[in-house]
Formats: C-alpha cells, structure tokens, sequence
C-alpha cells in the first residue's frame, strides 16, 4: 500500500497550486486523509484533513485559502492552495489512515506518501 502525490512547484506570491495524492494497493477501506508540511528547520504541521464522509478540518493558517477535498472511488485526495504566501513554503506530504486487506486479514495502518515540494516566491 502506497501513497502518490504530485503537483508542487514553484508560484508567485498570490498564485495558486494544487496537489494530488492517490492510494493505491490492498486497499479495504480508506479513513481519514489529510496534507502535512514541513518547512526547513521547523516540525511537521497539519494543514489539512478530511474524513471519509467529508468532514474537514485546517489550520488556522490555511483557512479560507486552502481546500482540500476527496475522491472516494479515486482513493484521491486533494489540496488547492490559493492566495499562497511565502511561508506556505515547504515540503508537503499526504497521509492516510486506511485498512489493508492482506491474505484474509485485515491491518490498519498510517501510511504517508513522498513530499512534494511546493515554493512561494516574494
């Protein structure tokens, strides 16, 4: 089981990105999902989640400018990042808490994709 991200880059102060994120593997069931940075020399922070159902969750700092959404028969998740400021600069990373048929059994599992990316420029 694995996660893939893509779409960081580079963009302007103000501009926009999006990111993708898709699971894939021995999949039985998917549950929360969410986007994590991590900026040089500091910790990882949450940026984003969202449940199964489609409840989010952000931090203060994204709110308003960040949406994240799911696609539940795509085992995607997604982020669309406006208004990006300078010290929305880091390393993003996705993440998933999901279920894992292996065999005739069942794992629940926290997995996380490579970081992606993503610079703003002042």
């Amino acid at each position: 089981v694995q996660l893939q991200a893509s779409g960081g880059g580079l963009v302007q102060t103000g501009g926009s990105l999006s990111l993708s994120c898709v699971a894939s593997g021995s999949i039985f069931s998917l549950n929360d999902m969410g986007w994590y940075r991590q900026a040089p020399g500091k910790q990882r922070e949450l940026v984003a989640t969202i449940t199964s159902g489609g409840r989010t969750n952000y931090a203060d700092s994204v709110k308003g400018r960040f949406t994240i959404s799911r696609d539940n028969t795509k085992n995607a998740v997604y982020l669309k990042m406006n208004s990006l400021k300078p010290e929305d600069t880091a390393v993003y990373y996705c993440n998933a808490d999901l279920t894992s048929l292996q065999g005739d059994q069942l794992h629940g599992m926290v997995i996380w994709g490579e970081g992606t990316q993503v610079t703003v420029s002042s």
